[in-house]
């Protein structure tokens, strides 16, 4: 049910975006034609504005009327999604969706990625953020034998490589915990205040940072790579990292710059580029991923 409600906010703020001027009228007729979404039943007057509503307050998104052109509805910040963030992640993500939906015929020629369940989860942690609540989730983690069941306070929700993660202070273990949302297998929302810390700001959380790990007992430092042939194609066009520079470039070879923490995650995101990457500085770095490259060549020996 989460899932769902959290499809139709989006779907109605990808079809006034993409109409950039609707009546609600015109926005019936749409939801109609998506079976669906709809099930081919009328869009209620009281449930629009409802959802109006709700994605004001979840998404910072402002669907408008303009009462002297003919009521029709607009996204008032549009600049603003445009500009990046979760907002316009969530036209860029559900956009697609929302096409093949009205075009039944194309879904046998697009093909996806199958990514794991967790999103159903996801519409009442952003709820419990917004409203300052702490969750009850049961968990089960890669290295637990069975789930234990206890309470969190959401601070922020993140993607990375498909995956939905949920960062939030646990209580018990008094520090910052990282949770991935396919790996819960119940939440709910208690009636338990909490206050975030002032001081957080999600961004500079997860700053120096390659996915979802922050490791206090690694500190950021300069980490400079050599990248070779057309690689460097690659990596211009999707930066591994914000603070990614092109530093050298040569006719062979261009050498990257990071200001990164080099965790375990980003130790394996170079090594899945294989021969192409060279590791330059720093030495301790480049000895590490040295180590792992000869034990890698060791199973094929």
């Amino acid at each position: 049910m989460a899932k769902d409600l959290f499809n139709k906010y989006i779907w109605l703020v990808d079809t006034i975006y993409r109409a950039e001027k609707i009546t609600f009228e015109e926005i019936n007729q749409k939801w109609m034609r998506n079976e669906e979404m709809s099930g081919g039943e009328a869009l209620p007057a009281r449930t629009f504005h409802n959802q109006r509503t709700a994605i004001e307050e979840l998404f910072d998104i402002n669907i408008d009327c303009d009462r002297r052109n003919g009521y029709v509805y607009f996204i008032a910040n549009k600049d603003d999604m445009e500009k990046g963030g979760v907002r316009s992640w969530l036209l860029n993500t559900f956009a697609v969706n929302n096409l093949i939906n009205e075009s039944h015929k194309l879904k046998q020629r697009i093909l996806f990625e199958e990514i794991p369940s967790g999103q159903r989860f996801l519409t009442p942690i952003i709820e419990a953020m917004r409203d300052g609540l702490k969750i009850k989730i049961t968990y089960q983690s890669f290295w637990s034998g069975e789930p234990h069941t206890f309470e969190i306070e959401p601070y922020c929700v993140k993607v990375f490589k498909q995956r939905w993660y949920l960062l939030a202070y646990s209580p018990d273990k008094d520090a910052l915990r990282t949770y991935a949302l396919d790996r819960i297998q119940d939440l709910c929302m208690t009636d338990k205040p909490f206050k975030i810390c002032k001081s957080f700001n999600a961004e500079i959380y997860f700053d120096n940072a390659f996915g979802i790990t922050v490791d206090e007992n690694i500190s950021p430092c300069v980490v400079k790579i050599k990248v070779f042939g057309n690689k460097r194609k690659y990596f211009n066009a999707l930066p591994l990292h914000h603070s990614q520079e092109e530093i050298i470039k040569e006719e062979d070879y261009s050498v990257f710059r990071y200001f990164i923490s080099p965790t375990y995650e980003f130790r394996q995101e170079l090594l899945s580029h294989g021969a192409e990457i060279e590791v330059v500085s720093p030495l301790e770095f480049r000895a590490e991923m040295a180590e792992m490259a000869k034990a890698m060549t060791k199973l094929y020996d």
